[in-house]
């Protein structure tokens, strides 16, 4: 059978619309046979990778960016749940961020990707789970996915300053919740400014939130932490952009933990995102837990 190619159409605001014809090229470069299909709604990447998986096509290829390719990877994982059958997921990368790409060192060229998912060499991926929600790379409740509703309503800036311009404007803002944190081997109840999830180090392009995740060891790894003021907080901020030695989880009001579940009551609701993309705006009960080696990923 050939590659399902499930292309977001949105993802880079239209830009990977714009750029079908290039993606198809470097298909067709890389002798690649495949069958393409746009997904017309949110999550509609979900449904169309679990019928792909189970109409016998294979790899399932996310072409899009990292809300994209969560999607995808949701259906395949979901697809493996019901029926045993574990497909390979490739990934053309037509986000702005890209943080998984460039977390697992994959190609953003297209042509080169391309050659990645002709190849046919795949790895176990760990895959983590809020809630019912799989996701790949990141997931957070807090001042996180705060600062993604914001970057969602800016209209003129793309990419990676889009970004940075919802991050400023959030921390002005200064959300914090009171919750109680569970994981095996501690607990935490008090205020909190973010918790932060992570299968992998960064996210939104710049930010190095989860500094030491490692998506091929077994364990998801969360920090959380609270600044009691908007100073403190963008004191902070430059050193969640550095992935070594200066990097925020070193300063005393922030914890990194590596974990194999974690259990959230927030007394108040908070947004939360997964792989980018909103899940809620309002939630006070999560769980999180991962599935080692759950995703097989092409990769170099």
């Amino acid at each position: 059978m050939p590659a399902k190619i499930i292309l977001n159409p949105y993802a880079n605001r239209w830009n990977a619309l714009k750029r079908r014809g290039e993606a198809e090229a470097a298909l067709k470069a890389a002798g690649i046979d495949y069958d393409l299909v746009i997904t017309d709604y949110p999550r509609q990447g979900i449904d169309l990778a679990y019928q792909a998986v189970i109409d016998g096509f294979c790899p399932i290829v996310a072409a899009g960016g990292d809300g994209s390719i969560g999607e995808v990877a949701n259906g395949v994982a979901r697809a493996a749940d019901d029926t045993g059958i574990e497909v390979p997921l490739g990934i053309l990368p037509l986000g702005s961020a890209n943080d998984l790409v460039d977390n697992l060192k994959l190609p953003r060229d297209l042509l080169e990707a391309a050659k990645v998912i002709a190849a046919g060499n795949s790895k176990p991926l760990d895959l983590c789970q809020v809630n019912n929600q799989y996701f790949d790379n990141n997931s957070a409740i807090g001042l996180e996915p705060f600062i993604t509703l914001i970057q969602q309503k800016i209209q003129r800036i793309n990419g990676t300053l889009r970004y940075l311009v919802a991050t400023v404007r959030g921390v002005l803002n200064n959300p914090s919740w009171i919750m109680h944190l569970e994981w095996d081997g501690g607990e935490y109840h008090g205020p909190i400014t973010l918790v932060t999830v992570g299968n992998c180090a960064r996210t939104g392009g710049l930010f190095y939130v989860t500094p030491h995740a490692d998506p091929f060891d077994g364990l998801l790894t969360f920090v959380y932490g609270y600044m009691p003021t908007r100073g403190a907080i963008l004191q902070l901020l430059p050193r969640t952009m550095k992935a070594g030695e200066g990097s925020y989880i070193e300063h005393p009001a922030i914890h990194e933990v590596h974990a194999k579940w974690l259990r959230i009551h927030s007394e108040t609701p908070t947004p939360m995102h997964a792989d980018g993309e909103i899940q809620s705006e309002a939630i006070q009960d999560l769980e999180y837990r991962v599935f080692p080696g759950k995703l097989k990923i092409l990769l170099n």
